[in-house]
């Protein structure tokens, strides 16, 4: 390769860096897959070979820190439920919630997230931020998510007090949704909802610091509701955003109710056709 040549693809190599830098700035958790993707939906197509080959030059390296800490406590009488999830596919939204809670740090002590999670679309379908851990925090998330959406066939949550609490366990029955609880010992079987929490606290809360309860709850709303659901682009939903892969769905949904519609239309006029015959 001659040197103007040389020159030319490292001029390019610093712009496709500076490129995956601003993507860096608001995803600082993404790996060089969904930086791909989201050059790629910008107008800015690269090969992903090329983007994890600039990335390791640069040390462009995503955020990833594997770790799990649980918030709910499961020392308690209350009765607990069995894993009914373990082995179920989930092909279709509002099928499977999952239910978590989690902490945010303040400069002066401490709030708790408790927030539900529709497995399939990956969209939180209800979120509550209190100054409060207890059982009224995951109650009115859970209110909140079957005012706004499809009551879920499953609710599937670690054994905690929160969720095994009468009152909370009582609107499930009301609403006839199945309850399903991680084994003993072993949260990781909420993985979709702590999925949530990590992309959560290292693109918005560990950037941040929250002098108050009402800066924590602006700021992550802001996260929930505009960058996560709108922006973020999730692999196991073929590199969309939660929302954009919903409405895909109700738009495949409403194309198919549509065909089925002409054709019955069809059919009938035809039978029609021949009785009058």
């Amino acid at each position: 390769m001659t040197k103007s040549k040389t020159q030319e693809k490292e001029i390019k190599d610093i712009e496709i860096k500076e490129q995956i830098e601003q993507i860096q700035l608001d995803f600082p958790y993404y790996g060089y897959r969904n930086i791909t993707h989201a050059m790629t939906r910008a107008g800015q197509p690269h090969n992903h070979k090329k983007i994890l080959r600039i990335m390791r030059k640069h040390g462009l390296k995503s955020q990833i820190i594997k770790l799990f800490k649980s918030y709910t406590n499961s020392k308690h009488k209350f009765p607990r439920y069995s894993n009914l999830i373990k082995k179920l596919t989930i092909t279709e939204p509002n099928y499977v919630w999952g239910a978590d809670i989690t902490y945010i740090r303040l400069t002066n002590g401490f709030v708790y997230l408790a927030a539900i999670i529709d497995f399939f679309t990956k969209k939180i379908r209800g979120w509550v931020l209190s100054k409060h851990l207890d059982a009224s925090l995951t109650i009115k998330a859970l209110s909140k998510a079957l005012a706004t959406n499809p009551k879920p066939k499953y609710h599937h949550s670690d054994q905690g007090v929160q969720y095994c609490d009468y009152d909370y366990v009582g609107i499930l029955k009301e609403n006839e949704i199945q309850i399903s609880m991680s084994d003993k010992g072993n949260p990781y079987q909420n993985n979709i909802t702590e999925s949530f929490f990590k992309t959560l606290k290292y693109n918005e809360v560990y950037l941040n610091e929250y002098e108050s309860y009402e800066e924590a709850l602006s700021n992550i709303e802001n996260f929930i509701e505009v960058v996560y659901h709108k922006k973020r682009l999730h692999s196991s939903l073929g590199y969309l955003p939660p929302e954009e892969f919903e409405q895909k769905l109700f738009n495949e949904k409403s194309r198919n109710l549509e065909t089925n519609l002409i054709n019955f239309n069809k059919q009938s006029i035809s039978l029609n056709s021949a009785k009058s015959c």
